[in-house]
């Protein structure tokens, strides 16, 4: 008797795959954690396990680009639980913007000692497949860049333009303390302009990797919100979340990305991500500057909470982001620009911050001493799905922008797609399962949501990763964690 061709093989599927406009019904052959075939009528004797896809959408599983894990809670703790919630949303691969200083690791000091302490905390931890993105916070970070990149697969970095002379959370004239960088050292346009010619130095070095090396900014003002802030503080007809957008106001945002855009183009360094952006003046500032600057490949990434809350959010402070949650008019102009295509990828920025840690008992209704995040990566793909049909989106352009685009730039070769070779990822989704969202339900440690009482129609059943279930939804999360790191490039 001949031994099973397949290891897995999933019936009758729609499956999503992000090019095109079409859903094709079938069937997904898994062999050795890697898609073997995708097709209409695959027998079950060539399988060892069979299982009834129910006609659900297969979409690929979900790359969620923008992640932080360990930022609030001890990273060892949020890789375990954060990743469940990762797992409960059909992600599959994470990717966690990280750096040195004040919250994180709490230490300063070079990469060299600093990373590999990230990873043996991370190591074994996660449900989904991980990686991360790093800040270069002093000059001598920038000289580890190269390193970086070979010895720890580390091809993208991150830029807080902001943090200068801005806090997280608010106005701070303690930011080399909070960033734990020397006295000599200063966080400001020059040191952004110095590590983008370390990345452009490092990509020319590195011809092969070049296209998949990229730097990604926050793009806010600190002298323009530290000026705004004090102006709004005064006006007591603010209040809450308007309050808080009116701090960091659109403007701030668009100059940010005028002034990122011009030091790539004057140091020649193409690939360009611009996140979360959050604003009608933002996103056009963005795309001035992609027609000014032809020849920089810029990114724009929006986020599910972004898309989904406005200033008007009974969540009130719990919603309290960096750059913050916006006027509906701002709201209905991303969802315009995202169905434009305008838009690139759709991430959570997941920062699980608990409750008493968001904003203690005594300071409840201030959102000046609230904290800044909240996490969310469990409802990105529900929500776009839900959320996006209803305004005529499609399911390609969903897998698109939730998958393959942020793998391709992010260096996941074998992510993304539903296409033999690749790493068997899945999401399984219910495009007719009517739910609300209740944080009791979420693995997440953070004890509340933003989007709690949202009700969705749609929802994820299961998540695979890598051809194993991670995820059901009458189960919740399954097994061990398996998550492997993601050393990009990937082959």
């Amino acid at each position: 008797m001949t031994a099973p061709l397949y290891d897995l093989l999933i019936k009758n599927v729609r499956v999503v795959r992000p090019h095109g406009n079409v859903v094709h019904e079938g069937d997904i052959a898994v062999k050795d954690g890697k898609f073997a075939r995708v097709a209409p009528g695959i027998t079950v004797s060539l399988a060892k396990q069979v299982q009834d896809g129910r006609g659900l959408l297969a979409f690929p599983g979900v790359v969620d680009a923008h992640m932080h894990s360990g930022i609030y809670s001890p990273l060892a703790e949020d890789a375990v639980t954060e990743s469940k919630a990762a797992a409960m949303g059909g992600v599959t691969s994470s990717l966690n913007y990280f750096r040195t200083g004040q919250y994180y690791l709490n230490k300063g000091g070079p990469y060299a000692d600093f990373y590999p302490e990230v990873l043996e905390l991370s190591k074994g931890r996660f449900h989904v497949d991980y990686g991360y993105h790093l800040a270069p916070m002093d000059s001598t970070h920038i000289e580890e860049i190269p390193m970086l990149i070979a010895k720890h697969g580390v091809p993208s970095f991150k830029i807080f333009m902001f943090y200068g002379s801005h806090g997280l959370h608010g106005a701070s004239d303690a930011q080399r303390q909070f960033l734990m960088i020397g006295d000599d050292q200063r966080y400001d346009f020059a040191h952004f302009e110095f590590i983008m010619r370390g990345i452009q130095a490092a990509r020319e070095n590195m011809p092969e990797k070049a296209h998949q090396i990229s730097l990604s900014l926050h793009c806010e003002t600190a002298e323009i919100m530290t000026a705004y802030t004090k102006l709004v503080e005064k006006d007591k007809s603010l209040s809450g979340l308007a309050a808080y957008s009116a701090s960091r106001p659109q403007h701030s945002e668009g100059l940010a990305v005028f002034i990122a855009s011009y030091l790539a183009n004057e140091t020649a360094l193409p690939n360009i991500n611009l996140l979360h952006l959050s604003s009608r003046k933002a996103v056009q500032a963005a795309l001035m500057m992609a027609d000014v600057f032809p020849h920089i490949d810029f990114r724009r990434e929006v986020t599910i909470g972004h898309l989904m809350l406005d200033i008007s959010s009974p969540a009130a402070e719990l919603a309290k982001v960096n750059p913050p949650i916006r006027p509906r008019a701002d709201v209905e102009y991303l969802w315009e620009a995202l169905l434009a295509g305008e838009l690139d990828w759709v991430v959570s920025d997941h920062a699980c911050c608990r409750h008493e840690t968001k904003v203690p008992k005594h300071y409840f209704g201030n959102i000046w001493m609230a904290k800044s995040g909240f996490g969310g990566t469990e409802y990105l793909l529900p929500s776009l799905v839900s959320e996006g049909t209803r305004r005529g989106m499609g399911y390609n352009h969903m897998a698109r922008v939730t998958s393959w685009t942020p793998a391709q730039r992010f260096g996941l070769n074998r992510k993304g797609d539903i296409a033999e070779g690749f790493d068997a990822d899945l999401a399984l989704v219910d495009p007719a399962k009517t739910w609300t969202i209740h944080a009791k339900d979420s693995p997440s440690t953070q004890g509340y949501t933003p989007f709690e009482g949202l009700e969705l129609s749609a929802r994820v059943e299961a998540t695979y990763l890598r051809g194993e279930q991670v995820y059901a939804s009458d189960r919740g999360v399954i097994g061990q964690p398996r998550g492997e790191y993601l050393f990009r490039p990937t082959a």
